[in-house]
């Protein structure tokens, strides 16, 4: 990670998520249990990142975080998954349970918006289970005409 000098002001605010490989329900009892606490741990050993909160359900995970403009984004995702289920694999089940389908979703959001994401991870399982999710906080794939996410503005 490059150094910042101290005056430095970022606000850098993102909810995260990725699935299990082919959507297997694996996320469950002690496996999720022992994968929230990892997730927690390994991203927290980056100077500078904030964990608000994570949760998710059987197939997929959902982090609500701040980090320092020093990260680089996509690598630092990549460790987190692949340190996870590393550890998850090895320490938890020993043999290969977890595995993550490639890609994520990242939505950078204001601190105005900090309160409701954090809910909205916190509470996963109510809001999957009621069918009462952001399609935007879901995505983990960009959208087939390889357009921005979000609802075309009409003209004219």
């Amino acid at each position: 990670m490059q150094w910042v000098p101290r005056n430095v002001h970022s606000e850098i605010h993102l909810h995260i998520t990725w699935h299990t490989k082919r959507n297997q329900p694996v996320l469950v009892d002690e496996i999720e249990r022992q994968l929230h606490r990892y997730l927690k741990q390994r991203a927290i050993r980056t100077s500078g990142v904030f964990v608000h909160a994570i949760d998710g359900v059987a197939d997929h995970v959902h982090l609500a975080v701040s980090i320092p403009p020093t990260i680089n984004i996509s690598e630092w995702i990549g460790d987190l998954k692949g340190a996870s289920a590393h550890f998850i694999n090895g320490e938890i089940c020993n043999r290969k349970t977890l595995e993550w389908q490639t890609g994520y979703g990242v939505v950078s959001f204001g601190a105005k918006d900090l309160p409701w994401v954090i809910k909205y991870v916190r509470n996963q399982k109510k809001h999957q289970a009621k069918g009462q999710v952001y399609d935007r906080l879901e995505r983990i794939e960009r959208l087939e005409d390889g357009g921005p996410v979000g609802k075309p503005v009409e003209t004219g």
